[in-house]
């Protein structure tokens, strides 16, 4: 059983490694099957708080084929294995599987974009419906244009894109702030942007991420060094939740 941390592989092989009920909640982004993996240009405009719209321009992502389709049952199958609780983006895609009734809705506040105003995740922790606003589109990440269109106050502190269906560490940090609780051990089977793993790093939270594509791995270790590399405030004299987290390491 390979020890906690971010490795570059496939989650199919991963997941095989760890025993049942393993993980105490697993926060997933498989791919939706929606061709969202780069390519596309997205040149559009974002409306500001004054009214007015600017120009956001494309990512610049390279194509990469690996959204052509929504991951096959086994994947399902293995992750509800090694999880007790499971949030699952994207799971309207997914009509192959059955899930509960429980909802977490992740409002992007695009008034009016050409992009999904919406994501939507099955929550196995209860049979209602979630929501949390945060505005995602361009330079404006905040709660809502009515709530201002920079939470952060500077532009500067938005958080640099990385991937074409990256996530903001602020969702990440939401869910585990109502859903995770101390000593738990999360999972993150397709990492991405890193998102997942900088907010159970900045809670203090043990993990496992796995990312197949070399090139995102690559960009998204770096990210999450940058963050390791600053001090919280669990560097600063209060304990711990998860531990000291370790790279590639074995566990005896």
């Amino acid at each position: 059983m390979i020890d906690f941390g971010y490795y570059n592989m496939d989650c199919m092989d991963g997941m095989r490694m760890f025993p049942d009920n393993y993980f105490a909640l697993a926060i997933v982004d498989p791919p939706y099957g929606n061709g969202e993996d780069g390519g596309k240009k997205r040149w559009g405009y974002a409306k500001q708080k004054n009214g007015k719209k600017i120009l956001v321009q494309d990512g610049g992502y390279e194509k990469k084929e690996w959204d052509s389709k929504p991951p096959e049952p086994e994947y399902f199958k293995e992750l509800f294995r090694v999880s007790r609780n499971q949030i699952i983006f994207g799971v309207n895609y997914f009509n192959h599987v059955e899930f509960g009734p429980g909802r977490i809705i992740w409002d992007k506040c695009n008034d009016g974009s050409d992009q999904s105003g919406a994501e939507i995740a099955y929550c196995s922790f209860n049979d209602r419906v979630d929501i949390f606003r945060f505005m995602w589109r361009g330079m404006f990440q905040g709660k809502s244009i009515s709530e201002g269109t920079v939470q952060q106050g500077n532009k500067r502190l938005n958080e640099k894109r990385i991937h074409p269906c990256q996530k903001p560490i602020a969702l990440y940090e939401w869910i585990l702030s109502r859903y995770a609780k101390p000593g738990d051990i999360i999972l993150d089977t397709h990492v991405g942007s890193a998102s997942s793993l900088i907010a159970c790093h900045r809670a203090g939270y043990e993990y496992v991420g796995y990312e197949l594509d070399k090139d995102y791995y690559a960009l998204s270790k770096e990210r999450l060094d940058l963050e390791k590399a600053q001090l919280t405030i669990f560097d600063i004299g209060v304990e711990r939740i998860g531990g000291v987290e370790r790279y590639g390491k074995t566990q005896e």
